[in-house]
């Protein structure tokens, strides 16, 4: 299979791994009480752990803002809800007790083109892309890749819906952990895979998922730092 990485890129790989690395240590100074997760692979399914065993992308180390953490949680969405912070790159998992657990996140441009309150409406292990015209267009990709570790979407997808229609948002892995942290031009909201897991196993359909609206990013760390490290890169 070709690979599905974008080709031309208008920063470097580099250049968007030195930024996000940046924004660690700018934010390592607005840190409150944070408790990383170690990923538990005991939860891993065999397909999982087939599949994840046979990844052909450099599984890159996520900056430690952005790695799993436990955190301290002060909006007022009910515990079981989640919240997408495009504008910070996080995705929040809201636990009881004023917790919850953050993921670090990449945004694409479709991420950015939805907002409001949805519920999930479908959820999928290790899920088919079906690319649209625009992205094959654009990107020279086949017209249905199957499952499996390189395939875009990663290893698990819950998709978006509201008033009982599909709004198109998707939270989804990714075979580019590099990017965690940045945004990009392609693709809706992606965790590394080994998030995407997790956070699918504490989900369920229903969940009620509130996006927030682009530049209203409600991070517990400064907002414009999270922006100066870990936003705004173009790739085509």
């Amino acid at each position: 299979m070709p690979s599905l990485k974008v080709s031309s890129l208008k920063v470097s790989s580099l250049t968007v791994k030195l930024a996000i690395m940046a924004v660690g240590l700018m934010l390592s100074g607005c840190m409150e009480t944070t408790t990383y997760e170690a990923t538990n692979t005991t939860t891993f399914k065999p397909r999982d752990k087939e599949y994840l065993a046979k990844i052909r992308y450099t599984n890159t180390p996520v900056a430690e803002p952005f790695r799993r953490a436990i955190v301290e949680y002060h909006r007022k969405e009910a515990p079981g809800s989640i919240v997408v912070d495009s504008d910070n790159h996080y995705l929040y998992y809201v636990l009881n007790d004023g917790k919850a657990i953050r993921y670090g996140i990449t945004v694409g441009e479709e991420a950015m083109a939805w907002s409001g309150i949805a519920k999930v409406g479908a959820m999928t292990e290790w899920p088919p892309w079906h690319p649209t015209k625009g992205e094959i267009e654009r990107l020279g990709v086949p017209t249905f890749v199957p499952p499996g570790p390189d395939n875009p979407m990663g290893s698990r997808a819950m998709y978006l819906y509201s008033n009982g229609k599909d709004t198109l948002f998707r939270i989804h892995g990714t075979n580019q952990p590099e990017y965690i942290g940045a945004s990009i031009s392609s693709g809706c909201i992606r965790l590394t895979n080994e998030d995407a897991i997790d956070l699918y196993n504490r989900v369920k359909l229903g969940t009620i998922v509130v996006v927030l609206e682009p530049h209203h990013g409600d991070s517990p760390y400064n907002s414009q730092m999270a922006l100066q490290g870990g936003g705004n890169f173009v790739m085509q």
